[in-house]
């Protein structure tokens, strides 16, 4: 971002949000498609709004993975909603921060003058992720549907091998960097050993993550937040259901790891969750909230993306949130409230120790010397992904409308919201309460 922050004179709100449950991915297609899961948590969402569906101006939706018969997946959403034919409606994707990237969207076309009020989100249904065939039974296929008679399909059948109808999942290509060949859990593996994060200091932020949201979700902090599902058959799913209270340091310890099966410490208990949600928050522009008599709760003050090493892709928060905090001439403890998602614990850990390293901050980041040391008690204090799960295309709302939350919870201000991308990226999103 232009260190000339636009932003500042011409303010983008956030009037409101809502989300789904997060859903855990059971191993086989859950109850919701991503597109069932956003036009849900939307048409919730804009029941509260003094508009109609058809004043937005556009629908901007983040994906991941969206299946085949969804693959404009945002104009699908704004049709489902009620938005109408004349409200165009269209999709982004940037891996983790597809959400954060559809704000994002929002916010250029809020400045340029193009659209002044938005509904911009995300939604992955990771559950529903394709089995695929690999390129030999393809070949075959293709072959088989061109045979003209009955004895070249019967000279096809004997050379079928049974290797051939072993299922690609694609889950686990999606979640493979194709440039560096590293799944994200070994990219994990890699920052935790450049800055020596034991196995025991991750499943003690694992256990932690799931502490802090078991206690979040019995004092009610997801009511505004949460939108409750109801699928076919009636049954009702009213919150994010990865959470385990059986989730201590000494459970935790008892998982053996599953990226390095060797070497490794990532393990699937301090780990993010494969999960179903979607997310969304209405933008507005300073006119839209004046015609429309809005009363915003949050100004998003300040954005940034940033690229580093695929390889060591968790530590994308640390490289992109630096130049907001330069930019508005702030430090970690000048933020009262921070969302960083929690991909991995030993990425969140890498973050945070990356900051108290003069070399790390001062070669990779520019500065002097070391940022300092971020205050815990203002890191995901109702948990993150490794307890409530990461559904990738809609983390990124997700966070910026979480941390609002808390900010209005606790009497804060300013809060950010910040996430490791795959591919080798960082975004935050600085954002004030109203």
């Amino acid at each position: 971002m232009p260190s000339s922050n636009r932003l500042a004179s011409e303010p983008v709100y956030i009037v409101d949000g809502a989300r789904t449950p997060f859903l855990k991915s059971r191993n086989r297609p859950g109850p919701f498609a991503a597109s069932d899961l956003a036009t849900d948590a939307g048409r919730a969402l804009l029941l509260r709004m003094p508009f109609a569906p058809t004043d937005l101006d556009e629908v901007i939706l983040g994906c991941a993975a969206p299946s085949p018969d969804e693959v404009n997946i945002g104009r699908v959403s704004a049709l489902r909603m009620g938005c109408g034919n004349r409200v165009p409606g269209w999709t982004v994707m940037r891996n983790c921060a597809s959400g954060m990237q559809a704000i994002d969207s929002g916010i250029a076309q809020i400045l340029s003058g193009r659209s002044e009020l938005m509904l911009t989100g995300g939604t992955d249904a990771l559950s529903r992720a394709p089995l695929l065939f690999d390129d030999a039974m393809v070949q075959w296929l293709s072959r088989w549907y061109a045979a003209k008679s009955a004895g070249a399909k019967a000279a096809l059948l004997t050379e079928l091998r049974p290797s051939y109808f072993a299922p690609v999942i694609g889950l686990m290509k999606g979640l493979t960097d194709p440039i560096v060949g590293l799944l994200m859990g070994q990219t994990a593996e890699n920052v935790a050993y450049r800055f020596g994060i034991t196995r025991a200091q991750m499943d003690a932020y694992a256990a932690e993550s799931h502490r802090r949201l078991l206690a979040a979700q019995k004092a009610g902090v997801f009511a505004r937040e949460i939108v409750p599902l109801y699928d076919q058959a009636g049954k009702l799913y009213a919150a994010d259901d990865g959470v385990r209270e059986d989730s201590t340091p000494q459970n935790l310890a008892k998982l053996k790891p599953f990226f390095d099966r060797k070497y490794g410490n990532v393990t699937a208990g301090n780990s993010s969750q494969v999960t179903d949600g979607a997310a969304w928050v209405v933008l507005a522009s300073a006119r839209a909230v004046d015609r429309w008599k809005l009363t915003p709760r949050g100004r998003i003050v300040d954005t940034q993306w940033a690229g580093l090493d695929p390889a060591q892709m968790g530590l994308g928060p640390t490289y992109a949130t630096t130049p907001i905090l330069v930019r508005q001439g702030l430090g970690l403890a000048d933020i009262d409230a921070w969302e960083l998602n929690e991909a991995f614990a030993a990425q969140v850990l890498g973050c945070l120790a990356a900051w108290q390293d003069d070399a790390f901050c001062r070669d990779e980041l520019g500065l002097p010397h070391a940022l300092g040391t971020l205050d815990l008690a203002k890191l995901n204090v109702d948990g993150g992904a490794i307890s409530l799960g990461h559904p990738v295309g809609a983390s990124g709302a997700r966070i910026v409308l979480h941390v609002l939350n808390v900010l209005e919870r606790t009497g804060g201000k300013r809060g950010m919201a910040t996430i490791c991308i795959g591919g080798g990226l960082g975004g935050a999103m600085l954002v004030e309460r109203v």
